[in-house]
């Protein structure tokens, strides 16, 4: 309790407040523009931190991260382009909302919803570290291979009308994972014998080309009929305290969300890439009314924003307690813990405790910042986008999409790819191939090759090596998930034929 005291005691100082505040204004606009993502965010400030204390640069790179997760709803709300990949949910509702002249009461649940996750991931830090860690090191290679395999199921319920395009879809993601090197032999895959491919397909990269070259097209073609119109009853609707009412509205969906994402986050490489889709996934199974998600509905978006953002705590618990980053981000701010002779496990939080627990408590005063601040930033950039005529709009947009682009890799060949990948994903979607089941595709296929070559490698000592991905009780449970999760959308449809039919049957009768 001492401890505690003394951290919260070093925090009051009006120097951390200002670093928290700048720390989530600075994070939610790098969040917001398409191609610099957290990691980026973070690797650009590392170099400021050399001259900080341990707890400044600490507290500083905290808040950036929790600015930008949340920072990621902006661009997906406003123009149906996910800021990060934590934020690939937010779009599918975000954007609806935005095209029906709801703009600013989607920026406000998803600013209520972050803070909400951001406070869950600080308590979930606190509390349960310890379990959390032993259970993390459980996740061998067969574990995330069915973790990935339980991933693409949710390709049936991202699928817009017709299932088989969604998994042609997620199908065609996973091809484009396989360009470039074997991330296991180091073989050199697909590359068409040019060299820059053997990088791979950035995530980033295919992430912007799939989510904003097909706005801007259809902005393009549209103008600003494709921006929806601005409702005068839209500021009515965004106040703080009636949507704060909404989301604490249905605590289960915000439970399970949180809940969901620290799953997710404790296992390494996983983050809010996964966590957000997941949560949405089974926001939309336990809805009453699932049909309404994918138009403008709020519950698929608190899903989405207070599951991603339990993860920018809830992925420390892995890094604190065992050294291990849990997100791409985390291995910046282990870099700086190194830096400062920091050493992650139980050390650090009895000879290092208050600084430990100080930077713990930043991250959840973080998350109260992205309050005012988001609403702020959110109500600037929306009156940007909207009173901005699309002709000055779309080419400022694809400006900053290929310098974020180039930026990622200094590469000229990451803005062709995107380009392309862009302009296939608009003629796809014109046949109702989304983009969505694409980059799910891309992320979790790549995923599950490393979790399924290791699995395989690691079992070479069986009479059969595939009995690996089988022998854990883990990996059971794991399974029975996937099945369930691959058959739920094909018993709905059943019990919908049969509940219409029994309808037509009564209607008959009478």
């Amino acid at each position: 309790m001492d401890i505690c005291l003394q951290a919260m005691g070093a925090l009051a100082h009006p120097k951390m407040i200002l670093l928290i505040f700048g720390g989530v204004t600075i994070g939610l606009f790098a969040g917001a523009m398409p191609g610099l993502t957290a990691t980026m965010a973070l690797a650009v400030l590392l170099p400021f931190t050399f001259t900080m204390t341990p707890l400044d640069g600490l507290v500083a790179l905290g808040a950036v991260y929790m600015g930008a997760i949340y920072g990621g709803s902006f661009a997906a709300i406003l123009v149906n382009t996910p800021g990060t990949p934590s934020s690939i949910a937010t779009a599918f509702e975000g954007y609806p909302m935005a095209k029906q002249g709801r703009a600013l009461e989607a920026i406000s649940v998803a600013t209520v919803a972050s803070a909400i996750g951001g406070i869950a991931g600080v308590l979930f830090l606190l509390f349960l570290a310890p379990p959390l860690a032993l259970l993390s090191i459980r996740f061998g290679p067969a574990e995330y291979f069915w973790v990935a395999m339980l991933g693409l199921t949710l390709i049936a319920t991202l699928s817009e009308g017709s299932v088989f395009k969604g998994f042609l879809g997620g199908t065609i993601g996973i091809m484009l994972g396989t360009i470039g090197l074997s991330p296991v032999g180091g073989e050199s895959r697909f590359t068409l014998g040019i060299p820059v491919m053997q990088g791979g397909i950035e995530m980033i990269v295919a992430l912007i080309g799939l989510f904003v070259i097909p706005e801007l097209y259809n902005m393009a073609a549209l103008g600003r009929a494709s921006l929806g119109a601005v409702s005068v009853a839209d500021k009515e609707k965004s106040s703080f305290w009636r949507v704060a009412a909404k989301v604490f509205s249905k605590p289960g969906n915000l439970i399970r969300s949180c809940i969901i994402g620290e799953i997710i986050a404790i296992m390494p490489g996983a983050g809010g890439n996964i966590a957000n889709l997941v949560a949405y996934n089974e926001a939309k199974r336990a809805s009453k009314t699932p049909e309404r998600f994918g138009t403008g509905t709020t519950e698929g978006l608190i899903a989405s924003e207070s599951s991603n953002n339990v993860t920018v705590a809830g992925s420390m618990v892995p890094l604190l307690t065992l050294g291990i980053p849990g997100a791409p981000p985390d291995a910046v701010i282990l870099g700086v813990m190194l830096l400062h002779g920091l050493r992650p496990g139980i050390e650090l939080f009895t000879t290092s405790g208050v600084l430990t627990y100080a930077f713990i408590f930043s991250m959840g005063l973080a998350a109260i910042a992205m309050v005012p601040v988001g609403l702020l930033g959110g109500r600037l950039i929306y009156r940007v986008i909207f009173r901005t005529p699309h002709f000055f709009l779309v080419p400022t947009i694809g400006l900053a999409t290929i310098v974020g682009t180039f930026a990622l890799r200094n590469s000229l060949s990451d803005v062709m790819i995107m380009l392309i990948l862009g302009t296939t994903g608009y003629l796809l979607k014109q046949i109702g191939i989304a983009s969505a089941p694409i980059v799910l595709g891309l992320i979790l296929g790549t995923i599950a090759e490393v979790g399924y070559v290791q699995a395989i490698l690691g079992g070479a000592a069986y009479r059969f090596p595939w009995f690996r991905l089988f022998e854990n009780p883990l990996s059971w449970i794991l399974i029975a998930m996937v099945v369930v999760s691959a058959a739920w959308p094909f018993l709905l449809a059943l019990k919908r034929r049969m509940w219409s039919a029994e309808k037509v049957n009564k209607g008959g009768a009478k």
